[in-house]
């Protein structure tokens, strides 16, 4: 390591921490990135990323079986998992190269090795032999994200009990799954698995599945899932898993008091996830690990003078592009520029699942609870000519705004392709609209777009198509 003095070194070489050395590089700074394993982070390797290739795979051969209602014939449909997450990882890979590039075309030094604070400014960086060395900087952004949280009891064996790293890269595919956990990742893979003909039980200790997602988008997303095929159970809990030769019995404490046990070939764990807060010498630093992220504020600053936190070290939202934004505005503040807290009410939130869910803002009962007065819009997908003759017409978009001011203050919405619509909804927040402007919008035909101006309308009693 011939450079060891910095303006800045970034822990971390994921969304976040790739993201804030390229800007802390546009602004002038000497930056490096210190990456104990690949960059691109969790995201682009074993999360974001890959998951959508593998998604992708079962979507087509959904697809596929459902040839003959677009007039196509089809022999019998087989798959080759081995190739799928072949297909998987080589896409992780295109993109891990990418940001190396890009790292290398804004002189961006990358140190491969694990990152920990040594005070006054310093780092020390374990290389893969064991060889330390040390670094320093006036500034050091902590990006070292997060990994799959365990319960007592229901530990994963990384063979029958799975996390997501296991779940994405199967040997060979189970008959039978058993998905701890509804939120998005749990319902991701049981998305993936389900069309690939897996029998897939889903087991929820909230009362809903996907439980931040609001709850007319919630109810909707089970109906569909137990339709395809899924078992569903709300307001349950696994209070035990026992590993036989080759499947796991669960011992499920259902809703209604009663106990069964349900035995699968397999079984993922996704009950949340945990900041990898150990070994970065956080132990002698004022940084404070509260329920295991680090405590920050509005400029991502921690309590160690110099020391910042972003992405999903410093807590929710865990999602890429919050930590990419975090990773900017953190930098931009350091560089004096001008620049602005990171308003979580605009981040938006996506699960691609089949169908897919999307959302930005307040759900109708978080409005409420916040004392607006509300007024809320939905239109189905079935009422849209472009999902109709795509042959995916199941789904709905709900808008909610604000009574008095016309404030749209979220938007919700489930069927095919909504995690690109999603956005139009949070520009629209961005530039605080109302809803005299989406009104006012024109929305091109025949698109699954024109949806988002119904919904608008249908809270306002203007409804045109339904």
């Amino acid at each position: 390591m011939a450079d060891t003095q910095y303006d800045l070194i970034v822990v971390g070489g994921g969304p976040g921490g790739y993201v804030a050395a390229i800007r802390a590089a546009q602004l002038g700074m000497k930056a490096a990135v210190v990456e104990r394993e690949h960059l691109g982070g969790i995201c682009l390797n074993w999360g974001c990323i890959p998951t959508k290739a593998l998604l992708r795979s079962s979507e087509i051969k959904h697809l596929i079986d459902h040839a003959e209602e677009f007039g196509l014939s089809v022999g019998d449909v087989t798959f080759d998992v081995k190739k799928i997450v072949q297909r998987s990882r080589g896409v992780a890979k295109q993109l891990n190269q990418g940001v190396g590039h890009l790292l290398k075309k804004n002189k961006v030094d990358v140190i491969m090795g694990s990152g920990a604070l040594a005070g006054g400014g310093k780092l020390t960086v374990t290389d893969a032999d064991g060889t330390k060395s040390e670094m320093s900087a006036d500034h050091i952004i902590l990006a070292t994200g997060a990994r799959a949280r365990s319960l007592p009891g229901l530990e994963p064996d990384g063979k029958l009990i799975w996390t997501y790293k296991e779940a994405m890269v199967p040997e060979t595919m189970p008959k039978s799954l058993l998905v701890i956990g509804s939120g998005a990742i749990g319902i991701e893979f049981a998305s993936f698995y389900s069309d690939l003909g897996a029998d897939v039980t889903v087991v929820e200790v909230m009362d809903r599945v996907l439980p931040v997602e609001d709850e007319e988008i919630s109810n909707m997303a089970r109906k569909a899932f137990e339709k395809q095929g899924m078992t569903i159970h709300t307001g349950a809990k696994v209070s035990g898993l026992k590993t036989g030769s080759d499947n796991v019995t669960a011992t499920v404490e259902m809703g209604d008091g009663k106990t069964e046990e349900i035995t699968v070939d397999r079984v993922i764990l996704a009950v949340g996830i945990t900041g990898n807060v150990e070994n970065i010498g956080l132990e002698d630093t004022a940084v404070e690990v509260d329920k295991g992220h680090v405590v920050i504020n509005e400029w991502m600053e921690t309590g160690e003078p110099g020391v910042y936190a972003i992405g999903d070290l410093a807590g929710p939202p865990w999602l890429a592009h919050k930590a990419s934004h975090e990773g900017v505005i953190c930098v931009e503040k350091i560089a004096g520029e001008k620049t602005h807290p990171l308003n979580t009410a605009l981040i938006p939130g996506c699960t691609y699942c089949r169908p897919q869910v999307a959302s930005v803002g307040m759900t109708e009962a978080k409005a409420r609870e916040a004392g607006h007065d509300v007024k809320v819009g939905r239109f189905p997908f079935l009422g849209n000519g472009k999902a109709i003759a795509l042959g995916d017409a199941e789904g709905m978009i709900k808008t909610v705004f604000d009574a008095n001011t016309g404030e749209l203050l979220g938007a919700h919405m489930i069927g095919a392709e909504v995690t690109e619509l999603i956005q139009g909804y949070m520009v629209g927040k961005t530039l605080e609209t109302t809803e005299a402007e989406l009104m006012e919008a024109v929305f091109p035909h025949p698109t699954l777009s024109e949806m988002m101006h119904e919904s608008v309308l249908d809270a306002y009693g203007r409804a045109i198509h339904f």
